[in-house]
């Protein structure tokens, strides 16, 4: 059985089309037109073990958020989509990622749910890259992921002061979690009491 999804999002605002492939290799490509998003997305999908492909043309002249607000969700919904029933997952994962100073707990369950609680504090700095990446919206996007993917997410961080740094271990912690709680255990029923998630 594949796992594996394409979605497309067309708004007034956005034009966006994802495929992932949940037992890739890690092979990404990504075009949002936010180099620094770009480059967190490329995390997710390389720790994540993804095979990512995401194109994304957005209305960046007015600003960023649409784009990334947008892309999130999609790539959530095409992380869903792949999953199935989830009959086999292993469905929960956590861990505790460092970047150099930076260091994340992250734990997610494929619950079905979406909940998302994040205890981020991004010390205050200019936008990252050209256009700007406004660190303020890291939580948007894996808010946005999450929820879309029905997962149940926490995020905080315990320590950290270089803002790049603190986004990128999130992300990255965000692949690798993912990676664990998608994996086969080798049990082909549904991880829940209730028979569903």
């Amino acid at each position: 059985m594949t796992r594996r999804a394409t979605r497309i999002r067309e708004t007034g605002e956005t034009s966006i089309e994802v495929s992932l492939d949940l037992d890739g290799s890690g092979i990404t490509e990504i075009s949002t037109g936010i180099p620094f998003f770009d480059h967190m997305l490329d995390q997710v999908g390389r720790h994540g073990g993804l095979d990512l492909t995401v194109r994304a043309v957005g209305d960046l002249a007015i600003d960023t958020h649409h784009t990334i607000e947008d892309v999130s969700i999609t790539v959530g919904e095409a992380l869903r989509e792949a999953l199935g029933d989830k009959a086999g997952v292993t469905r929960f994962s956590s861990g505790r990622y460092p970047l150099d100073e930076a260091l994340v707990d992250i734990a997610l369950d494929l619950s079905g749910r979406p909940f998302v609680f994040w205890e981020v504090a991004i010390p205050e700095c200019l936008p990252l890259g050209d256009p700007p990446f406004d660190p303020q919206l890291a939580e948007h996007a894996v808010s946005s992921l999450a929820t879309a993917a029905a997962m149940t997410l926490h995020v905080e961080l315990v320590r950290g002061r270089n803002v790049h740094h603190i986004i990128e271990a999130v992300f990255k912690g965000l692949g690798r979690s993912i990676r664990a709680a998608v994996s086969r255990t080798g049990e082909a029923g549904i991880p829940s009491t209730k028979g569903a998630l």
